[in-house]
């Protein structure tokens, strides 16, 4: 079956691989259309379009948005995000990245605290984003051997809530939504069902498809079959196209492959074809 990947990550968030190895990979793969969706910015995009062009890939530029309802993180993806858009996406998330790099610095400063010597300067350093995440400084602190895996600080250390890590304010998941359908965009709810219930979904939903929301994450690496079927009948229920993808990291994410995910994903093309604005 011929498949596609519409939502992966580049070292210009944190991924490790470039967005022309991506595109590479890809085709190693048999991923026949792939969007690089990184967090919260376009700096991968233009080299990602360019390794595109000499490939069999059909290449979709995307972004994933952190963003915020009623309390809570929802990631929502503009996807077929034209290049006149690139420029201004940097400014849509720009007060963002200050607030994150204040709650990077938070962290970092906690740590040291309470007995984990880390350096803003180190996490910062083994990343090509402009902000690192917790998965950075994950990754120095098990380096350091202050915990065994990255899955342990996460459920621990890193946790929200346990007094180390204090999310930054984030962009408002409506608002993202009518940004990116400004520009022509696909609007779509990254793997909703990892993040938030259905009784969410049901409040959330009239309201983003108001807003312009074309579709939701469907098919994704990390839900159980039970999630795939709610998340099924949610597009269902409201009209919206369907997603998927592998969230694809890397070497940052062992054991998690394009196209493949955990091993039995597989996005069928025609979700992009679907998706893809027509004319």
């Amino acid at each position: 079956m011929k498949i596609c990947d519409l939502h992966c990550h580049s070292n210009c968030s944190d991924g490790t691989m470039t967005p022309a190895e991506l595109i590479c990979h890809a085709e190693q793969c048999g991923v026949a259309a792939l969007a690089l969706t990184d967090h919260n910015t376009a700096k991968g995009l233009p080299a990602f379009l360019k390794a595109a062009e000499s490939s069999t890939v059909e290449a979709v530029a995307g972004c994933e948005f952190s963003t915020d309802h009623e309390g809570k993180e929802l990631h929502i993806v503009g996807l077929f995000m034209p290049p006149s858009s690139f420029a201004e996406i940097e400014d849509y998330v720009a007060l963002m990245h200050i607030a994150k790099r204040h709650s990077n610095q938070k962290l970092i400063r906690r740590l040291n605290e309470a007995g984990y010597p880390i350096t803003y300067e180190e996490v910062a350093a083994s990343t090509e984003a402009d902000e690192f995440n917790r998965s950075h400084v994950a990754d120095v602190m098990v380096k350091k051997g202050y915990v065994p895996d990255k899955k342990t600080a996460f459920a621990g250390i890193l946790k929200e809530g346990n007094g180390f890590y204090e999310p930054p304010r984030r962009l408002g998941a409506l608002a993202t939504i009518r940004f990116i359908k400004e520009f022509g965009g696909v609007a779509v709810h990254a793997h909703p069902l990892y993040s938030v219930d259905v009784d969410f979904m049901l409040r959330f939903l009239p309201e983003a498809k108001a807003a312009g929301l074309d579709a939701i994450e469907t098919l994704y690496s990390e839900y159980t079959a039970e999630q795939t079927a709610q998340a099924q009948a949610l597009a269902a229920q409201f009209g919206l196209r369907q997603s998927g993808g592998s969230d694809f990291h890397g070497a940052a994410k062992p054991g998690l492959f394009m196209g493949t995910g955990r091993g039995n994903l597989a996005v069928p093309y025609a979700f992009y074809e679907n998706l893809k604005p027509k004319g």
